[in-house]
């Protein structure tokens, strides 16, 4: 049996995301987890334990492929399956539009 390569188009997929600025965490968390009372709960500290963390080691998210890193200018994007992952500003750009 031939082995050829095949051409895919990715399918088009409406997203929901918010942009990581350093000062929305609040908006962040709200987006990802319904709000800081159950981020806080999730986490199992005080929230304003919570963002002296995030202060001083940066802000972290559990993905399907473990804790990535959201740099500030990072889009925090809602996955398909409810996932939530960073993405950088540049690949972000590229990949989506404003509907």
């Amino acid at each position: 049996m031939e082995n050829r390569v095949k051409k895919f188009r990715k399918k088009p997929v409406v997203i929901e995301a918010v942009q990581w600025n350093g000062r929305n965490l609040v908006e962040v968390i709200t987006f990802m987890d319904g709000g800081i009372e159950r981020n806080c709960k999730a986490a199992e500290m005080w929230w304003d334990n919570y963002v002296d963390l995030v202060d001083r080691k940066g802000f972290k998210i559990y993905t399907l492929e473990g804790l990535m890193d959201a740099d500030i200018g990072d889009w925090i994007i809602k996955g398909v399956a409810g996932e939530f992952y960073p993405c950088k500003q540049d690949i972000f750009v590229q990949t989506y539009e404003l509907v």
